[in-house]
């Protein structure tokens, strides 16, 4: 490991500069501006909305269009209530019309990335330089609420490619100058997660960041296995990506002997807030705008639960203005019990999905098969089931993107993940109804898991 000091005032730095992003300025900017009242930040987010809603007309046909048509003039100050009055955009909406809502020509240029997929629709779109700087700062405040510092030594319990690229052995050295341990949570068998255990008793961090199930999971089998973890300079295990259970906090924070923090955020929009040492879910308020609103596009009331319809601020290379996230969320009136004026969500209901099982017994997270799916394009839908060790089916809704090459290249990167032997049933459909429940599930397993992980579970 690099001594945090020199990684957090010269090579995290050095890195972010060389990616031209401004990071640590926004950074900067973040650690005054959680300290306005609740009135100036409105007054900032306003500041930061009639700049994004100027970029997006002078730069997107179709945000421009959509904006005339409500009767705002991009040329004058946007208020929160002018914004109401833009009707809401969704996925397909992004997906249909995504060329006319880029500007290619913003300061750093513009990056292609593929939302994860998990809920069943992948989206590609562009982000900037801004974006990413928002996204990075946002999250080094976070971990800073919990006395993490930027360059202090983390373990990631992540996703990783099937096969690592010249660019990802890149990442992997960049990693390494940062201070960030990065473990394979699409390789979680029982060897794996011993190794994993003493690769973070070696590393000694100051914060664990991963998905919320992934988490749990190597938590039961260090459980399980009564392996007792020396940390002293563990601060917070950090979840995301998915609901955090209670049951899944207790088990992960016993397995750690440290607290659970939960972060919510997504690809599209991004970083969006972060839970506190007091409990609180607090809202990234200077890049994000946050809507809770039921089917009719109503505000919900204090305490009632919508959909989070959010506006991404710092998103100019792509803007997503008043944008169904698919997520719901609790409304909260309460304010930070530490006195920032950031805006509190009262709770945040995800989407949930299973494990993957493989033959020689490996457990991954969903993502481990999303991410094939969403590397092909003309997928508009699709939903996995694995029904034994070596039966997979997989319902896909083509749409005008589709190639008849997207089935080989979805067989062929699954097999790569669960073995050349498993067997995989795959079909295009027109719709994929929901469960008998009326949810919608998009990675579903029959597969039973080994009876001491499965507290892991909900």
């Amino acid at each position: 490991m690099i001594r945090p000091l020199l990684a957090r005032h010269l090579i995290y730095p050095f890195h972010e500069r060389l990616m031209k992003r401004p990071t640590f300025g926004y950074l900067s900017e973040l650690e005054d501006s959680q300290w306005l009242t609740r009135a100036e930040l409105e007054k900032l987010q306003e500041k930061k909305l009639t700049d994004l809603l100027k970029s997006a007309c002078a730069h997107t046909p179709w945000h421009r269009e959509r904006i005339l048509a409500a009767g705002i003039d991009p040329n004058g100050d946007v208020t929160l209530e002018d914004l109401r009055t833009l009707p809401v955009m969704d996925k397909q909406d992004a997906a249909t019309h995504g060329d006319q809502m880029v500007w290619h020509a913003v300061p750093g240029g513009t990056f292609k990335y593929n939302t994860g997929g998990s809920s069943g629709q992948p989206l590609i779109f562009h982000y900037g330089r801004r974006r990413q700087a928002s996204d990075a700062a946002g999250r080094m405040r976070a971990r800073r609420w919990w006395g993490v510092e930027p360059g202090d030594p983390e373990v990631y319990l992540w996703g990783a490619p099937v096969e690592l690229d010249k660019i990802d052995r890149v990442k992997t050295l960049r990693d390494r100058l940062l201070n960030q341990l990065v473990l394979n949570a699409f390789e979680m068998s029982p060897a794996s997660m011993d190794a994993y255990a003493k690769a973070i008793q070696s590393c000694q961090p100051c914060c664990i960041y991963g998905y919320a199930s992934s988490l749990a999971l190597f938590a039961a089998h260090v459980i399980e296995r009564s392996i007792r973890f020396r940390l002293p300079r563990l601060k917070v295990v950090c979840t995301t990506g998915e609901p955090l259970f209670e049951h899944q906090r207790q088990l992960i924070g016993m397995a750690f002997q440290a607290p659970v923090a939960n972060e919510f955020g997504s690809r599209d929009i991004g970083f969006t807030a972060h839970e506190t040492p007091e409990g609180q879910m607090l809202l990234m308020s200077e890049s994000i705008i946050l809507e809770v609103l039921d089917a009719q596009d109503r505000p919900v009331a204090p305490g009632e639960t919508g959909e989070a319809v959010m506006t991404a601020l710092e998103s100019h290379a792509q803007p997503f203005i008043r944008y169904r996230t698919g997520d719901m969320v609790r409304v909260s009136g309460d304010t930070c019990r530490e006195g920032r004026g950031l805006h509190v969500i009262g709770e945040v209901h995800g989407r949930m999905t299973d494990f993957i099982v493989r033959s020689d017994g490996t457990i991954m997270h969903a993502l481990a098969v999303i991410y094939v799916l969403r590397e092909v394009a003309g997928v508009a839908e699709f939903k996995i089931v694995q029904h034994t060790l070596d039966d997979l089916e997989v319902l896909v809704v083509p749409d005008a993107g589709w190639q008849e090459t997207g089935k080989d290249r979805i067989v062929a990167g699954l097999k790569k993940r669960l073995g050349e032997d498993v067997h995989i049933d795959l079909r295009l459909v027109e719709s994929i109804p929901p469960e008998a429940s009326g949810k919608h599930r998009y990675v579903v397993s029959h597969v039973a898991l080994p009876a001491a992980l499965k507290m892991a579970i909900k």
